[in-house]
Protein backbone atom coordinates (compact mmCIF):
# COMPACT_ATOMS: atom_id res chain seq x y z
CA UNK A 1 0.00 0.00 0.00
CA UNK A 2 0.77 3.81 -0.96
CA UNK A 3 0.82 6.13 1.78
CA UNK A 4 -1.92 7.50 -0.36
CA UNK A 5 -4.04 4.62 0.52
CA UNK A 6 -3.71 5.47 4.43
CA UNK A 7 -5.00 8.82 4.02
CA UNK A 8 -8.97 8.79 4.19
CA UNK A 9 -8.43 12.54 2.81
CA UNK A 10 -7.13 11.57 -0.18
CA UNK A 11 -8.44 8.29 -0.82
CA UNK A 12 -11.47 9.53 -2.87
CA UNK A 13 -8.88 11.76 -4.59
CA UNK A 14 -6.78 8.45 -5.86
CA UNK A 15 -9.88 6.69 -6.68
CA UNK A 16 -10.66 9.37 -9.04
CA UNK A 17 -7.38 9.44 -10.80
CA UNK A 18 -7.98 5.81 -11.50
CA UNK A 19 -10.83 6.30 -13.27
CA UNK A 20 -10.30 8.62 -15.29
CA UNK A 21 -7.07 6.81 -16.36
CA UNK A 22 -9.36 3.73 -17.11
CA UNK A 23 -11.68 5.81 -18.70
CA UNK A 24 -14.60 5.66 -16.47
CA UNK A 25 -17.02 8.25 -15.00
CA UNK A 26 -15.76 10.40 -12.34
CA UNK A 27 -17.64 10.43 -9.13
CA UNK A 28 -19.05 14.06 -7.79
CA UNK A 29 -16.44 16.17 -5.57
CA UNK A 30 -13.69 16.34 -7.65
CA UNK A 31 -11.93 19.53 -8.26
CA UNK A 32 -12.45 21.10 -11.54
CA UNK A 33 -8.97 22.64 -11.79
CA UNK A 34 -7.56 19.01 -10.97
CA UNK A 35 -9.88 17.34 -13.63
CA UNK A 36 -9.05 20.47 -16.03
CA UNK A 37 -5.26 19.80 -15.53
CA UNK A 38 -5.15 15.79 -15.94
CA UNK A 39 -7.04 16.26 -19.37
CA UNK A 40 -4.56 18.81 -20.46
CA UNK A 41 -2.01 15.88 -19.77
CA UNK A 42 -3.76 13.47 -21.62
CA UNK A 43 -4.13 15.91 -24.21
CA UNK A 44 -0.30 16.26 -24.42
CA UNK A 45 0.42 12.71 -24.13
CA UNK A 46 2.19 12.43 -21.20
CA UNK A 47 2.04 8.81 -19.79
CA UNK A 48 1.72 8.26 -16.32
CA UNK A 49 3.85 5.51 -15.78
CA UNK A 50 7.16 7.40 -16.61
CA UNK A 51 9.36 5.62 -15.00
CA UNK A 52 13.30 6.86 -15.21
CA UNK A 53 14.54 10.07 -16.75
CA UNK A 54 12.43 11.46 -19.77
CA UNK A 55 14.99 13.29 -20.85
CA UNK A 56 18.91 14.68 -20.57
CA UNK A 57 19.33 18.05 -18.88
CA UNK A 58 20.62 20.85 -20.84
CA UNK A 59 23.59 22.81 -20.23
CA UNK A 60 22.36 25.65 -18.55
CA UNK A 61 25.01 26.38 -16.53
CA UNK A 62 25.23 30.06 -18.14
CA UNK A 63 21.53 31.05 -17.23
CA UNK A 64 21.35 34.26 -15.37
CA UNK A 65 19.05 33.03 -13.15
CA UNK A 66 21.22 30.31 -11.74
CA UNK A 67 24.26 32.62 -11.51
CA UNK A 68 22.25 35.05 -9.39
CA UNK A 69 20.06 32.20 -7.30
CA UNK A 70 22.72 30.04 -7.04
CA UNK A 71 24.18 31.18 -3.75
CA UNK A 72 20.85 32.35 -1.85
CA UNK A 73 19.95 28.72 -2.18
CA UNK A 74 23.48 27.46 -1.16
CA UNK A 75 22.83 29.40 1.72
CA UNK A 76 19.41 28.21 2.62
CA UNK A 77 20.16 24.23 1.35
CA UNK A 78 21.35 23.14 4.76
CA UNK A 79 17.68 24.33 6.84
CA UNK A 80 16.33 21.17 4.13
CA UNK A 81 15.46 17.76 5.56
CA UNK A 82 17.82 16.56 2.91
CA UNK A 83 17.33 13.09 3.27
CA UNK A 84 13.21 13.42 2.93
CA UNK A 85 13.05 16.63 0.82
CA UNK A 86 14.19 18.40 -2.56
CA UNK A 87 14.77 21.93 -3.21
CA UNK A 88 14.30 22.59 -6.85
CA UNK A 89 14.97 25.89 -9.22
CA UNK A 90 13.46 26.25 -12.49
CA UNK A 91 13.80 28.88 -15.21
CA UNK A 92 10.69 30.52 -16.73
CA UNK A 93 9.96 27.17 -19.18
CA UNK A 94 10.46 25.07 -16.19
CA UNK A 95 13.98 23.21 -17.36
CA UNK A 96 15.56 22.74 -13.80
CA UNK A 97 18.74 24.66 -12.89
CA UNK A 98 19.38 23.44 -9.72
CA UNK A 99 18.29 21.01 -7.15
CA UNK A 100 19.77 19.36 -4.04
CA UNK A 101 18.10 17.09 -1.24
CA UNK A 102 16.39 13.77 -2.26
CA UNK A 103 12.17 13.15 -2.74
CA UNK A 104 10.18 10.50 -4.67
CA UNK A 105 10.62 10.78 -8.12
CA UNK A 106 12.89 14.37 -7.88
CA UNK A 107 15.23 12.14 -10.32
CA UNK A 108 12.48 11.56 -13.13
CA UNK A 109 12.74 14.63 -15.50
CA UNK A 110 14.80 17.75 -15.84
CA UNK A 111 11.48 19.82 -17.61
CA UNK A 112 8.68 20.40 -15.20
CA UNK A 113 6.31 21.51 -18.09
CA UNK A 114 2.69 20.03 -18.26
CA UNK A 115 3.61 19.28 -21.71
CA UNK A 116 6.18 16.94 -20.83
CA UNK A 117 5.11 15.46 -16.75
CA UNK A 118 1.74 16.71 -16.63
CA UNK A 119 -0.02 18.55 -13.32
CA UNK A 120 2.82 19.90 -10.80
CA UNK A 121 3.27 23.00 -9.01
CA UNK A 122 6.24 24.12 -10.49
CA UNK A 123 3.72 24.87 -13.49
CA UNK A 124 0.64 25.70 -11.73
CA UNK A 125 3.02 28.34 -9.78
CA UNK A 126 4.22 29.16 -13.07
CA UNK A 127 0.14 29.85 -14.61
CA UNK A 128 -1.19 31.55 -11.57
CA UNK A 129 1.75 33.91 -10.44
CA UNK A 130 1.23 32.97 -6.60
CA UNK A 131 2.76 29.79 -4.78
CA UNK A 132 0.96 26.38 -5.52
CA UNK A 133 0.64 23.18 -3.86
CA UNK A 134 -0.12 19.70 -5.64
CA UNK A 135 -0.07 16.75 -3.21
CA UNK A 136 -0.03 12.74 -4.07
CA UNK A 137 -2.87 11.92 -6.64
CA UNK A 138 -3.68 15.72 -7.80
CA UNK A 139 -0.47 14.85 -9.86
CA UNK A 140 -1.11 13.12 -12.80
CA UNK A 141 2.30 11.10 -12.87
CA UNK A 142 2.58 7.29 -11.15
CA UNK A 143 6.15 8.19 -9.54
CA UNK A 144 4.89 11.24 -7.56
CA UNK A 145 1.61 9.60 -6.02
CA UNK A 146 3.77 9.74 -2.72
CA UNK A 147 5.05 13.58 -3.12
CA UNK A 148 3.74 16.58 -1.88
CA UNK A 149 5.46 19.56 -3.32
CA UNK A 150 5.03 23.33 -2.71
CA UNK A 151 6.11 26.23 -5.63
CA UNK A 152 6.68 29.82 -5.40
CA UNK A 153 7.39 31.81 -8.45
CA UNK A 154 10.61 33.92 -9.14
CA UNK A 155 9.42 37.43 -10.21
CA UNK A 156 11.80 39.71 -12.16
CA UNK A 157 11.98 43.23 -9.77
CA UNK A 158 12.19 45.52 -12.96
CA UNK A 159 9.36 43.94 -14.92
CA UNK A 160 7.38 41.96 -12.65
CA UNK A 161 7.80 38.57 -15.45
CA UNK A 162 8.33 35.32 -14.09
CA UNK A 163 11.46 34.28 -14.01
CA UNK A 164 11.13 30.76 -12.58
CA UNK A 165 9.78 28.62 -9.94
CA UNK A 166 11.09 27.26 -6.06
CA UNK A 167 10.21 24.18 -5.30
CA UNK A 168 10.18 22.22 -2.44
CA UNK A 169 9.33 17.86 -2.09
CA UNK A 170 9.04 15.83 -0.09
CA UNK A 171 7.04 12.43 0.96
CA UNK A 172 3.22 12.94 0.59
CA UNK A 173 1.72 15.19 3.83
CA UNK A 174 -2.20 14.36 3.93
CA UNK A 175 -2.54 17.16 6.45
CA UNK A 176 -4.28 20.19 6.64
CA UNK A 177 -2.23 23.35 4.06
CA UNK A 178 0.11 24.58 3.90
CA UNK A 179 2.81 22.63 3.13
CA UNK A 180 5.22 21.90 5.36
CA UNK A 181 7.76 23.38 3.52
CA UNK A 182 6.03 26.61 2.15
CA UNK A 183 7.74 28.99 4.31
CA UNK A 184 11.30 27.65 3.51
CA UNK A 185 10.19 27.69 -0.10
CA UNK A 186 8.68 31.19 0.35
CA UNK A 187 12.26 32.21 2.31
CA UNK A 188 14.56 30.78 -0.82
CA UNK A 189 11.91 33.12 -3.29
CA UNK A 190 12.43 35.64 -1.39
CA UNK A 191 16.37 35.53 -0.84
CA UNK A 192 16.59 34.70 -5.34
CA UNK A 193 14.62 37.64 -5.63
CA UNK A 194 16.66 39.90 -3.32
CA UNK A 195 19.65 39.35 -5.17
CA UNK A 196 18.42 39.89 -8.14
CA UNK A 197 17.05 43.28 -7.53
CA UNK A 198 20.96 43.86 -5.87
CA UNK A 199 22.42 42.59 -9.34
CA UNK A 200 19.81 44.86 -11.37
CA UNK A 201 20.87 48.13 -9.46
CA UNK A 202 24.44 47.38 -10.42
CA UNK A 203 23.91 46.46 -13.84
CA UNK A 204 21.53 49.47 -14.31
CA UNK A 205 24.25 51.61 -12.84
CA UNK A 206 26.94 50.10 -15.13
CA UNK A 207 24.32 51.16 -18.19
CA UNK A 208 23.96 54.75 -16.63
CA UNK A 209 27.70 54.84 -17.10
CA UNK A 210 28.57 53.52 -20.22
CA UNK A 211 25.66 55.99 -21.66
CA UNK A 212 26.94 59.28 -20.16
CA UNK A 213 30.55 58.43 -21.63
CA UNK A 214 29.08 57.50 -24.97
CA UNK A 215 26.76 60.78 -24.96
CA UNK A 216 29.42 63.42 -24.00
CA UNK A 217 26.47 65.97 -24.07
CA UNK A 218 22.90 66.25 -25.74
CA UNK A 219 24.46 66.87 -28.78
CA UNK A 220 25.54 62.62 -29.96
CA UNK A 221 22.77 60.54 -30.71
CA UNK A 222 22.91 57.71 -28.32
CA UNK A 223 20.88 55.13 -27.40
CA UNK A 224 21.48 52.49 -24.69
CA UNK A 225 19.60 49.77 -23.63
CA UNK A 226 19.99 45.69 -21.66
CA UNK A 227 16.40 44.20 -22.94
CA UNK A 228 14.51 45.91 -19.91
CA UNK A 229 15.73 49.40 -19.72
CA UNK A 230 16.16 52.43 -22.45
CA UNK A 231 17.99 55.06 -22.30
CA UNK A 232 18.15 57.55 -25.12
CA UNK A 233 19.41 61.05 -26.31
CA UNK A 234 17.29 63.80 -27.27
CA UNK A 235 19.32 63.83 -30.75
CA UNK A 236 18.37 59.62 -30.70
CA UNK A 237 14.71 60.13 -30.20
CA UNK A 238 14.48 61.93 -33.58
CA UNK A 239 16.79 59.83 -35.50
CA UNK A 240 15.93 55.70 -34.54
CA UNK A 241 12.65 54.55 -35.53
CA UNK A 242 10.63 52.12 -33.52
CA UNK A 243 11.68 49.21 -35.50
CA UNK A 244 15.53 50.45 -35.06
CA UNK A 245 15.08 50.50 -31.40
CA UNK A 246 13.50 46.53 -31.36
CA UNK A 247 16.37 45.48 -33.61
CA UNK A 248 18.82 47.31 -30.92
CA UNK A 249 16.93 45.70 -28.41
CA UNK A 250 16.38 41.72 -29.40
CA UNK A 251 20.48 42.32 -29.81
CA UNK A 252 20.98 43.18 -26.02
CA UNK A 253 19.02 40.43 -25.31
CA UNK A 254 21.00 37.86 -27.10
CA UNK A 255 24.04 39.13 -25.51
CA UNK A 256 22.48 38.68 -22.16
CA UNK A 257 21.25 35.75 -22.79
CA UNK A 258 24.82 34.40 -24.16
CA UNK A 259 23.78 33.18 -27.29
CA UNK A 260 25.95 35.45 -29.43
CA UNK A 261 29.34 37.66 -29.23
CA UNK A 262 28.83 39.60 -32.53
CA UNK A 263 28.70 43.30 -32.21
CA UNK A 264 27.31 43.58 -35.43
CA UNK A 265 23.29 43.65 -35.10
CA UNK A 266 21.64 44.28 -38.44
CA UNK A 267 19.04 47.31 -38.33
CA UNK A 268 15.82 47.11 -40.86
CA UNK A 269 16.50 47.95 -44.21
CA UNK A 270 14.55 51.28 -44.17
CA UNK A 271 16.51 52.29 -41.19
CA UNK A 272 17.22 56.12 -41.77
CA UNK A 273 20.52 55.99 -39.66
CA UNK A 274 23.74 53.66 -39.21
CA UNK A 275 25.04 52.38 -35.57
CA UNK A 276 27.98 51.90 -34.15
CA UNK A 277 27.28 49.63 -31.20
CA UNK A 278 29.65 49.00 -28.25
CA UNK A 279 28.74 46.50 -25.46
CA UNK A 280 28.01 46.95 -21.87
CA UNK A 281 29.77 44.22 -19.95
CA UNK A 282 29.50 43.98 -15.79
CA UNK A 283 31.64 40.83 -13.67
CA UNK A 284 32.18 39.26 -17.57
CA UNK A 285 29.12 39.27 -18.66
CA UNK A 286 27.57 41.65 -21.83
CA UNK A 287 24.83 43.07 -20.18
CA UNK A 288 23.42 45.85 -22.71
CA UNK A 289 24.81 47.90 -25.46
CA UNK A 290 25.24 51.33 -26.54
CA UNK A 291 24.64 52.60 -29.72
CA UNK A 292 25.72 56.07 -31.64
CA UNK A 293 23.63 56.72 -34.13
CA UNK A 294 24.30 58.66 -37.50
CA UNK A 295 21.88 59.72 -40.46
CA UNK A 296 22.27 57.06 -43.07
CA UNK A 297 22.03 59.33 -46.59
CA UNK A 298 19.58 58.77 -48.48
CA UNK A 299 19.78 57.20 -51.92
CA UNK A 300 19.14 59.65 -54.79
CA UNK A 301 15.93 59.64 -56.10
CA UNK A 302 14.28 60.50 -58.78
CA UNK A 303 13.60 64.24 -59.55
CA UNK A 304 10.22 65.16 -58.22
CA UNK A 305 7.42 65.77 -60.51
CA UNK A 306 5.57 69.20 -60.60
CA UNK A 307 2.85 67.07 -58.69
CA UNK A 308 5.40 67.23 -55.46
CA UNK A 309 5.27 63.33 -55.60
CA UNK A 310 8.96 62.62 -53.98
CA UNK A 311 8.66 65.93 -52.32
CA UNK A 312 9.32 66.05 -48.16
CA UNK A 313 12.31 65.67 -45.83
CA UNK A 314 10.41 64.25 -42.82
CA UNK A 315 11.87 60.73 -41.40
CA UNK A 316 8.06 59.04 -41.98
CA UNK A 317 8.43 60.49 -45.84
CA UNK A 318 12.09 59.15 -46.34
CA UNK A 319 11.97 55.84 -45.10
CA UNK A 320 8.87 55.45 -47.12
CA UNK A 321 10.59 56.74 -50.26
CA UNK A 322 13.89 54.96 -49.84
CA UNK A 323 11.97 51.75 -49.37
CA UNK A 324 10.28 52.20 -52.38
CA UNK A 325 13.02 53.12 -54.27
CA UNK A 326 14.75 50.19 -53.25
CA UNK A 327 11.88 47.88 -54.30
CA UNK A 328 11.04 49.24 -57.55
CA UNK A 329 15.12 48.81 -58.71
CA UNK A 330 14.26 45.00 -58.03
CA UNK A 331 12.08 42.55 -60.32
CA UNK A 332 9.07 41.42 -58.39
CA UNK A 333 5.67 43.05 -57.33
CA UNK A 334 5.17 45.83 -55.19
CA UNK A 335 2.14 46.83 -53.35
CA UNK A 336 1.77 50.90 -52.22
CA UNK A 337 -0.32 51.06 -49.39
CA UNK A 338 -1.71 54.39 -47.62
CA UNK A 339 -5.07 56.52 -47.10
CA UNK A 340 -6.44 58.47 -50.52
CA UNK A 341 -4.44 61.26 -51.80
CA UNK A 342 -1.53 60.73 -49.85
CA UNK A 343 0.20 60.03 -53.36
CA UNK A 344 0.41 56.11 -54.17
CA UNK A 345 -0.14 56.68 -57.90
CA UNK A 346 2.30 59.62 -58.07
CA UNK A 347 5.11 57.92 -56.74
CA UNK A 348 4.70 54.48 -58.63
CA UNK A 349 4.51 56.65 -61.46
CA UNK A 350 7.96 58.68 -60.65
CA UNK A 351 9.88 55.81 -59.82
CA UNK A 352 8.44 53.66 -63.16
CA UNK A 353 9.66 56.22 -65.24
CA UNK A 354 11.40 55.36 -68.57
CA UNK A 355 9.73 51.79 -68.45
CA UNK A 356 6.36 52.88 -69.91
CA UNK A 357 4.28 51.00 -67.88
CA UNK A 358 0.76 50.19 -68.48
CA UNK A 359 -1.84 51.72 -66.06
CA UNK A 360 -5.11 50.39 -65.56
CA UNK A 361 -7.49 51.58 -62.86
CA UNK A 362 -9.88 48.95 -61.16
CA UNK A 363 -11.93 51.97 -59.84
CA UNK A 364 -12.86 53.10 -63.10
CA UNK A 365 -13.18 49.44 -64.82
CA UNK A 366 -13.46 46.64 -62.02
CA UNK A 367 -13.69 44.16 -65.06
CA UNK A 368 -10.01 44.24 -65.85
CA UNK A 369 -9.92 40.51 -67.48
CA UNK A 370 -6.39 39.82 -66.64
CA UNK A 371 -7.00 36.12 -67.83
CA UNK A 372 -5.63 35.35 -71.53
CA UNK A 373 -8.02 35.57 -74.58
CA UNK A 374 -10.58 37.79 -71.47
CA UNK A 375 -12.24 41.13 -72.56
CA UNK A 376 -14.25 43.78 -70.93
CA UNK A 377 -18.27 44.66 -71.90
CA UNK A 378 -16.42 47.59 -74.04
CA UNK A 379 -13.97 45.22 -76.23
CA UNK A 380 -10.90 44.78 -75.58
CA UNK A 381 -9.71 44.43 -72.27
CA UNK A 382 -6.52 47.66 -70.82
CA UNK A 383 -5.02 44.62 -69.47
CA UNK A 384 -5.93 41.38 -71.55
CA UNK A 385 -3.23 38.89 -72.50
CA UNK A 386 -0.86 40.80 -69.71
CA UNK A 387 1.98 38.39 -68.34
CA UNK A 388 3.81 36.99 -70.67
CA UNK A 389 7.57 37.17 -70.17
CA UNK A 390 8.46 40.43 -72.52
CA UNK A 391 5.12 42.85 -70.86
CA UNK A 392 6.01 46.26 -69.88
CA UNK A 393 5.26 46.74 -66.17
CA UNK A 394 1.69 46.44 -65.28
CA UNK A 395 0.76 49.78 -62.76
CA UNK A 396 -2.95 48.35 -61.03
CA UNK A 397 -4.39 51.04 -58.89
CA UNK A 398 -7.12 50.69 -56.38
CA UNK A 399 -6.73 46.98 -56.11
CA UNK A 400 -9.25 47.57 -53.10
CA UNK A 401 -12.19 47.42 -56.17
CA UNK A 402 -10.63 44.49 -58.41
CA UNK A 403 -13.34 42.21 -59.15
CA UNK A 404 -12.99 39.03 -57.74
CA UNK A 405 -12.20 37.15 -61.14
CA UNK A 406 -9.42 39.60 -61.25
CA UNK A 407 -7.89 39.03 -57.32
CA UNK A 408 -8.20 35.50 -58.45
CA UNK A 409 -5.91 35.54 -61.75
CA UNK A 410 -3.36 37.86 -60.55
CA UNK A 411 -3.05 35.61 -57.30
CA UNK A 412 -2.58 32.75 -59.89
CA UNK A 413 0.02 34.72 -61.99
CA UNK A 414 1.65 35.74 -59.06
CA UNK A 415 2.52 32.24 -58.44
CA UNK A 416 3.37 31.52 -61.72
CA UNK A 417 5.86 34.50 -62.23
CA UNK A 418 6.62 35.66 -58.43
CA UNK A 419 9.19 38.39 -60.16
CA UNK A 420 6.38 39.83 -62.41
CA UNK A 421 6.91 43.59 -62.55
CA UNK A 422 3.49 44.64 -61.02
CA UNK A 423 3.06 47.83 -58.91
CA UNK A 424 -0.27 48.07 -56.79
CA UNK A 425 -1.89 50.69 -55.31
CA UNK A 426 -3.90 50.02 -52.16
CA UNK A 427 -6.39 52.07 -50.22
CA UNK A 428 -7.66 50.59 -46.58
CA UNK A 429 -11.49 50.69 -45.83
CA UNK A 430 -13.87 48.19 -45.61
CA UNK A 431 -12.57 44.89 -44.76
CA UNK A 432 -11.33 42.80 -47.73
CA UNK A 433 -12.52 39.42 -48.98
CA UNK A 434 -10.59 36.22 -48.56
CA UNK A 435 -9.30 36.22 -52.05
CA UNK A 436 -8.22 39.68 -52.01
CA UNK A 437 -6.53 39.19 -48.29
CA UNK A 438 -4.58 36.71 -50.02
CA UNK A 439 -3.31 39.05 -52.23
CA UNK A 440 -2.50 41.23 -49.77
CA UNK A 441 -0.38 38.46 -48.00
CA UNK A 442 1.26 37.57 -50.94
CA UNK A 443 2.52 41.32 -51.92
CA UNK A 444 3.16 41.71 -47.76
CA UNK A 445 7.00 41.11 -47.55
CA UNK A 446 7.82 43.95 -50.48
CA UNK A 447 4.98 46.49 -49.48
CA UNK A 448 5.92 50.47 -49.02
CA UNK A 449 3.12 52.16 -46.78
CA UNK A 450 2.91 56.09 -47.52
CA UNK A 451 2.68 58.37 -44.22
CA UNK A 452 -0.34 60.44 -44.11
CA UNK A 453 0.14 64.42 -44.29
CA UNK A 454 -0.66 64.81 -41.06
CA UNK A 455 1.92 62.47 -39.85
CA UNK A 456 4.81 64.94 -41.90
CA UNK A 457 3.67 68.27 -41.27
CA UNK A 458 7.16 69.72 -41.60
CA UNK A 459 6.88 68.75 -45.22
CA UNK A 460 4.01 71.05 -46.08
CA UNK A 461 6.11 73.80 -46.55
CA UNK A 462 8.34 71.98 -49.33
CA UNK A 463 5.25 70.73 -50.91
CA UNK A 464 3.48 74.44 -51.66
CA UNK A 465 6.03 75.39 -54.24
CA UNK A 466 5.68 71.60 -56.12
CA UNK A 467 1.95 71.68 -55.83
CA UNK A 468 1.09 75.31 -56.82
CA UNK A 469 1.45 75.95 -60.94
CA UNK A 470 3.07 78.29 -62.70
CA UNK A 471 2.88 82.11 -62.17
CA UNK A 472 1.86 83.95 -64.99
CA UNK A 473 4.70 85.69 -67.29
CA UNK A 474 5.57 89.16 -65.12
CA UNK A 475 3.79 87.36 -62.02
CA UNK A 476 5.73 86.57 -58.76
CA UNK A 477 5.44 82.65 -57.23
CA UNK A 478 2.53 82.27 -55.05
CA UNK A 479 4.29 82.48 -51.29
CA UNK A 480 3.10 82.43 -48.12
CA UNK A 481 2.64 84.37 -44.34
CA UNK A 482 3.96 82.40 -40.70
CA UNK A 483 0.52 82.36 -39.86
CA UNK A 484 -1.01 81.27 -42.74
CA UNK A 485 1.51 78.16 -42.85
CA UNK A 486 0.90 77.61 -39.10
CA UNK A 487 -2.92 76.93 -40.04
CA UNK A 488 -1.98 74.83 -42.92
CA UNK A 489 0.35 72.42 -40.30
CA UNK A 490 -2.14 71.91 -37.58
CA UNK A 491 -4.61 71.21 -40.60
CA UNK A 492 -5.34 67.23 -40.04
CA UNK A 493 -5.86 67.19 -44.40
CA UNK A 494 -8.25 63.97 -44.43
CA UNK A 495 -7.89 63.96 -48.37
CA UNK A 496 -4.18 64.83 -47.66
CA UNK A 497 -1.80 65.63 -50.57
CA UNK A 498 -4.51 65.78 -52.82
CA UNK A 499 -6.38 67.87 -50.69
CA UNK A 500 -3.59 70.33 -50.25
CA UNK A 501 -3.14 70.56 -53.86
CA UNK A 502 -6.91 71.22 -54.57
CA UNK A 503 -6.60 74.22 -52.08
CA UNK A 504 -3.32 75.47 -53.68
CA UNK A 505 -4.47 75.09 -57.04
CA UNK A 506 -7.86 77.33 -55.99
CA UNK A 507 -6.22 80.07 -54.15
CA UNK A 508 -3.43 80.65 -57.29
CA UNK A 509 -6.38 80.95 -59.49
CA UNK A 510 -9.07 82.89 -57.57
CA UNK A 511 -7.63 85.28 -55.37
CA UNK A 512 -6.93 89.08 -56.52
CA UNK A 513 -4.56 90.36 -54.07
CA UNK A 514 -1.09 90.59 -53.74
CA UNK A 515 1.81 89.75 -51.28
CA UNK A 516 1.72 86.19 -49.55
CA UNK A 517 -1.22 84.53 -49.06
CA UNK A 518 -2.43 85.41 -45.29
CA UNK A 519 -5.14 83.11 -43.19
CA UNK A 520 -7.83 85.02 -43.65
CA UNK A 521 -7.46 83.97 -47.02
CA UNK A 522 -7.63 80.09 -46.71
CA UNK A 523 -11.11 78.20 -46.39
CA UNK A 524 -13.08 78.32 -42.98
CA UNK A 525 -12.11 74.89 -41.49
CA UNK A 526 -8.11 75.62 -42.20
CA UNK A 527 -8.34 78.71 -40.77
CA UNK A 528 -10.20 78.65 -37.86
CA UNK A 529 -8.36 75.11 -36.85
CA UNK A 530 -9.95 72.63 -34.41
CA UNK A 531 -13.27 74.08 -32.16
CA UNK A 532 -12.08 75.19 -29.05
CA UNK A 533 -13.90 73.21 -26.06
CA UNK A 534 -14.14 73.10 -22.25
CA UNK A 535 -12.26 69.51 -21.71
CA UNK A 536 -13.57 67.83 -18.84
CA UNK A 537 -11.83 66.27 -16.06
CA UNK A 538 -11.55 63.15 -17.66
CA UNK A 539 -10.27 64.88 -20.78
CA UNK A 540 -8.02 66.92 -18.74
CA UNK A 541 -6.30 63.96 -17.41
CA UNK A 542 -5.58 62.11 -20.99
CA UNK A 543 -4.22 65.40 -22.19
CA UNK A 544 -1.90 65.55 -19.11
CA UNK A 545 -0.73 62.19 -19.69
CA UNK A 546 -0.06 62.46 -23.12
CA UNK A 547 1.61 65.61 -23.04
CA UNK A 548 3.59 64.14 -20.26
CA UNK A 549 4.63 61.04 -22.44
CA UNK A 550 5.75 63.23 -25.26
CA UNK A 551 7.78 65.23 -22.94
CA UNK A 552 9.80 61.87 -21.61
CA UNK A 553 10.30 61.23 -25.23
CA UNK A 554 11.52 64.40 -26.30
CA UNK A 555 8.39 65.19 -27.97
CA UNK A 556 8.85 61.71 -30.60
CA UNK A 557 4.75 61.01 -30.89
CA UNK A 558 5.64 57.57 -32.08
CA UNK A 559 7.53 56.68 -29.13
CA UNK A 560 5.04 58.39 -27.16
CA UNK A 561 2.01 57.01 -28.43
CA UNK A 562 3.65 52.94 -28.30
CA UNK A 563 4.38 53.95 -24.54
CA UNK A 564 0.43 55.34 -24.09
CA UNK A 565 -0.79 51.99 -25.54
CA UNK A 566 -2.72 54.02 -28.54
CA UNK A 567 -1.83 54.29 -32.50
CA UNK A 568 0.10 57.38 -33.37
CA UNK A 569 -3.26 58.34 -35.46
CA UNK A 570 -5.07 58.07 -32.65
CA UNK A 571 -2.76 60.31 -30.90
CA UNK A 572 -2.81 63.07 -33.62
CA UNK A 573 -6.21 63.08 -33.30
CA UNK A 574 -6.54 64.00 -29.79
CA UNK A 575 -4.13 66.29 -29.49
CA UNK A 576 -5.88 68.40 -32.53
CA UNK A 577 -8.99 67.56 -30.37
CA UNK A 578 -7.13 68.98 -26.91
CA UNK A 579 -5.28 71.83 -29.10
CA UNK A 580 -2.12 70.32 -27.59
CA UNK A 581 0.26 70.89 -30.68
CA UNK A 582 1.25 74.16 -29.19
CA UNK A 583 2.51 72.39 -25.62
CA UNK A 584 4.53 70.38 -27.58
CA UNK A 585 8.24 71.97 -27.81
CA UNK A 586 10.46 68.62 -28.61
CA UNK A 587 11.34 67.02 -32.28
CA UNK A 588 8.79 65.90 -34.70
CA UNK A 589 8.98 61.61 -35.34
Amino acid sequence: MTTAEHSPALAPLRQARERFLTGRPLPDGVPDDVVAAWRRARFFGVRPDLDGPLRESADLDDSPLLEAARPALTRIAPALDAGRSALVLTDERLRVLWSTGSAPGDDTCADLSEREVGHNSAALALRTRRRAEVHGPEHFLDVWQDVSAVSVPLLSPETGQVLGTVTVACGLWAGCRPHPGAALAEAAAAAVEAELRARARTAQRALLDAYERAARGRERAVVALDGRSRLISEAAAGLASPQVLEALERGARAWGRGSGESHDIPLPEDAGCTAEITPVRHEGRALGLVAVLAPRPVEPAPPPSPAGALVGGSVPWRHAVARASRLFRTAGPVLVTGERGTGKTALALELLDGTAPLAVDAAESPELGLKDGEHSEMGASPAGGWGRADDRPLLLRHAERLSQPDVAALNSLLEERPDARVVVTYTPGTSPGPCLQRLLDTLAARSVTLPALRERPEDIRELLPALAPGPAPGSPPLTWTLDALRALEQHPWPGNVTELAHLVRALAGQRRLFGPVRRGELPDPVREGPAGRTLSPMELAERSAILEALRRHGGNKARAAAALGIARATLYRKLREYQGRDALTGPRP
